[in-house]
């Protein structure tokens, strides 16, 4: 049946936003009855706007008051779809139209959708009659013309399948009427075309079918039997055509709602009525019945205003004669307050986070009462409660919204109820009870108990002793409440605090992380961190002061009189002091704090002594407390004992030495036999004659390596005179620069000079080197054979190498027959004799051509001082090139 049959679709979208944050809007859709489940209804993310995203996270949902779902949402693919099979006669009976009201709810934030999907009528449901047998008993004297009511069919089907068509068969005697009744309907009835012949025919029988108008057709019938009887001329006749009557929704079986009465002018027999029912509505079978003999019209099953509003019944008078009359019967059903307003809560969300903002929506509630007019009209409140507002958004529903801001930590449950009350009299009331669970946001820091803390701990004190703990309390919840403590960078005299303390993470411990000393710190402070273990975390800081207490841990020590080793002091009394005479004051001090700071004085006294002396108890002055005769040694010496007043006590002792004589020889012949003096004096003696020894050691070793040096270089004179090697030149280190772009751009001499027996010494600064000198090659590689065949060269005009004349310079000391000079030399010396020379060779840059050559000073010397020598040229012959005299000196650069 459902081959044929095309699915429509018709979408109606009407969205507005209210100022709760709550999205109201309406969508329509329409669908035949009897679609297979899971058929699809329409994409209502598509109609509604809404990303299918959204669906998910606000966990879409349908809602439905009597949780009788027939339409399901598939969140994933945002569509509606059939839940089970609609029939729209069991659903809707002959209500037009017949729809299904739903809400589509989301959630985070709250939103809401009415949907509306409309159920089609199809042509499902055939006519059908009350009973399937007629029967009627007519006088064979009727006339043509007459008419018989029929009883009428009955189609669940609504619209174009309803019924909408009679057919009587055979239909050469009778024949089919409709007639038309005020309120719309139709009355079916038998007209007698032909006399009857009770002798011909004396039952009838005939069949009424019905048709609706649906596609296939379909048919309901009923057998009418006729009896002919005599002849009988009057029908009988209600005194109104229409009676109306009206009853109590649940009145009580047994009630009678209406008495209908006919007439017949007959007598007899043929006068005769009695009474029936001939139509009536579908939904109003098994509610009434008639007394055939009275005509009352009683009430045999219960009446709901809230399902049907009024009947409409049709009662039929018939005689024995056949003949018979038709009334219609209209019963309106009063409404009575019995249903009470019905509450749904829409969200099944309890929960709401704490940082909600004021006019947030918590929930929405669907209100209901079935009742009508005014005990259908319904008022909803919360019981007292300034936290939430319950306001109405639409004619039955209602949101459940802050009104000011959550608490958790002031209330982390609510318990709202809601009362809503009908208008009735008496009124009704329901009432439901919400629990609201506040969760919990990190809104709340730590706080500690105290806003600052002082502790103590005593000096030389244990590492790791735990001094005290610090407490901070977080009002928030779970993780959000978790506290931990960090100690906060800072340094205390420049020393980071997490070398003086350390603090437990997790319950505040703070221990000591090293030995406090009270003379070295008293106190100090720094600052603690609480931190939750929310995100992002919170934190509040609170200064931690720690007092150093001081332990009687140093002795007194004494300032005056100084007790020195190697010198002593004495304070001189006259003979003629008086008694109380001020001798001296010991002061001492104590770097301890408080009472381990107070100091005491005593003298040590023997017990044979008779004392001349006392020292005050607090301030150490020493006086005398008699006057001083002979008998008194010259000499005293006093012990004094300082004490401190720690527990337990600490003490110093000083010896105070008084001379008891009126002049100060006198003082001193006493006190030349100390001991101490003689070693002083013998110590001293000691370190002089060791500074002597050393010096002199220092002097012989550095002349024994100046003549070792001296002997040395003679030697090698020597040698390379006799010698017929190939020079090698030798260059002094680091002075190597052949044309003065190196580190000493100009030469410089320094001859220093001394003897033994003179402080005077003589020293000569050459002048700075410039023309005409002797440049040294490092490259050189000529050897002694060389000589003979570049001798030419020392002839030529551009020559460097110059000869002068100057007076001869007498050595300045002899030693062993040695001239001994001591020579600084920046470079290499500039102007040179024979003797200081002896043995070294030089190089000679020339400029001519690219060459070089080297001068080499040669000289057999029998002795030290010769006058003449000879100049060699490093050539390949190693020819003399000239003589010189002790005058002649040569002029260098290395």
């Amino acid at each position: 049946m459902m081959a044929g049959i095309t699915t429509r679709r018709q979408v109606l979208l009407f969205i507005s936003v209210l100022s709760l944050s709550t999205v109201y809007g309406q969508v329509s859709y329409s669908i035949p009855e009897e679609m297979a489940k899971g058929s699809f209804v329409g994409n209502i993310a598509q109609d509604l706007g809404l990303d299918v995203k959204r669906l998910k996270s606000g966990r879409a949902r349908v809602f439905t008051r009597d949780n009788t779902a027939y339409i399901e949402l598939n969140r994933e693919r945002g569509i509606l779809l059939l839940k089970e099979r609609i029939d729209r006669e069991a659903l809707c009976g002959q209500m037009t139209p017949c729809a299904l009201h739903f809400q589509i709810l989301l959630e985070n934030p709250m939103e809401y959708y009415s949907i509306t999907v409309e159920i089609t009528d199809i042509n499902d449901n055939p006519p059908t009659f009350i009973t399937s047998e007629g029967h009627f008993n007519i006088s064979e004297s009727v006339l043509s013309g007459t008419a018989f009511i029929l009883d009428r069919a009955t189609d669940l089907d609504v619209g174009e399948n309803n019924l909408k068509a009679y057919t009587l068969k055979p239909s050469d005697i009778f024949s089919l009427k409709m007639n038309n009744q005020g309120d719309g309907s139709k009355n079916v009835e038998m007209v007698l075309n032909a006399p009857l012949d009770r002798e011909k025919n004396e039952q009838l029988y005939l069949v009424l079918t019905a048709v609706d108008g649906g596609e296939p057709q379909m048919t309901g019938t009923m057998q009418i039997h006729i009896n002919v009887l005599d002849a009988n001329d009057n029908a009988p006749v209600f005194t109104q055509p229409v009676y109306k009557a009206f009853i109590k929704e649940n009145s009580p079986v047994g009630t009678v709602v209406a008495t209908v009465t006919a007439t017949d002018a007959d007598d007899g027999s043929n006068g005769k009525i009695t009474y029936s029912i001939s139509a009536m509505p579908y939904h109003a079978h098994g509610i009434f019945e008639i007394n055939k003999g009275s005509g009352e019209v009683t009430l045999i099953g219960k009446v709901d205003y809230e399902k049907t509003r009024n009947f409409q019944i049709n009662i039929r008078a018939s005689d024995n004669g056949g003949l018979s009359g038709s009334c219609k019967l209209i019963v309106d059903v009063i409404d009575m307050n019995d249903n009470s307003p019905d509450i749904h809560i829409m969200s099944k969300t309890n929960v709401i986070s704490e940082d909600a903002k004021s006019n947030t929506v918590v929930t929405m509630i669907n209100v209901e009462d079935a009742d009508s007019s005014e005990n259908g009209k319904v008022q909803c409140n919360i019981n007292d409660n300034n936290t939430f507002l319950l306001k109405s958004t639409s004619e039955k529903i209602y949101s459940l919204i802050t009104d000011s801001d959550v608490d958790r930590e002031r209330a982390s449950e609510y318990n709202i109820t809601v009362t809503c009350s009908d208008e009735g009299v008496p009124s009704l009331s329901s009432s439901v009870t919400l629990t609201l669970q506040i969760t919990d946001v990190n809104d709340n820091p730590p706080v500690f108990e105290k806003t600052s803390y002082e502790a103590y701990i005593v000096e030389n004190n244990t590492p790791g002793l735990s001094i005290f703990t610090v407490k901070a309390t977080d009002t928030d919840w779970n993780q959000n409440a978790r506290v931990s403590y960090i100690l906060e960078d800072s340094s205390i005299n420049g020393v980071p605090v997490s070398s003086y303390v350390s603090i437990s993470a997790d319950n505040g411990v703070i221990h000591a992380v090293r030995s406090f000393d009270y003379e070295q710190i008293k106190d100090f402070q720094f600052r603690v961190k609480a931190q939750d273990g929310g995100s992002p975390p919170l934190s509040s800081n609170v200064t931690v002061k720690i007092m150093i207490l001081d332990q009687n841990d140093n002795p007194p020590q004494v300032l005056y009189p100084v007790q020195t080793g190697g010198s002593l002091v004495a304070e001189m009394v006259p003979r003629s002091a008086d008694v109380g005479y001020l001798v001296t004051k010991v002061v001492a001090v104590d770097v301890d704090y408080g009472q381990n700071a107070w100091l005491s004085y005593k003298l040590q006294k023997k017990a044979t002594d008779r004392a001349l002396f006392e020292v005050g108890l607090q301030n150490g002055e020493i006086r005398t407390i008699r006057q001083v005769t002979d008998k008194d040694a010259v000499k005293q010496r006093l012990t004094v004992i300082v004490e401190d007043n720690g527990q337990p006590s600490r003490s110093a002792t000083v010896i105070v030495n008084v001379a008891v004589a009126d002049s100060f020889p006198e003082v001193l012949s006493e006190f030349t036999d100390y001991t101490h003096d003689k070693e002083y004096n013998d110590n001293l003696t000691f370190y002089l004659v060791l500074a002597l020894a050393v010096v002199s050691f220092l002097f012989i070793t550095c002349l024994v390596v100046i003549i070792s040096v001296k002997v040395y270089r003679w030697r090698q004179s020597r040698i390379l005179y006799h010698s017929n090697l190939p020079v090698i030149p030798y260059y002094p280190p680091r002075y190597s620069d052949t044309l003065g772009t190196g580190t000493l751009p100009h030469v410089y001499n320094y001859e220093v000079c001394r003897t033994t027996d003179s402080r005077k010494s003589d020293c000569k600064f050459g002048r700075v080197g410039s023309q005409n000198v002797l440049i040294m090659d490092p490259s050189s590689t000529g050897t002694m054979q060389r000589i003979q065949s570049e001798k030419s060269i020392l002839d030529e005009p551009d020559s460097p190498l110059e000869v002068r004349n100057f007076q001869p310079t007498s050595c300045p000391f002899y030693i062993l027959g040695i001239c001994l000079k001591i020579s600084f030399d920046l470079c290499i010396w500039e102007e040179t004799s024979i003797a200081s020379t002896y043995g070294s060779h030089w190089d000679i840059v020339r400029q001519n051509n690219g060459r070089a050559s080297t001068i080499v000073f040669v000289g057999p010397l029998s002795q030290l001082g010769a006058r003449t020598g000879q100049l060699l040229y490093s050539g390949r012959n190693g020819k003399k090139l000239s003589s010189w005299k002790h005058s002649e000196r040569f002029r260098l650069r290395c």
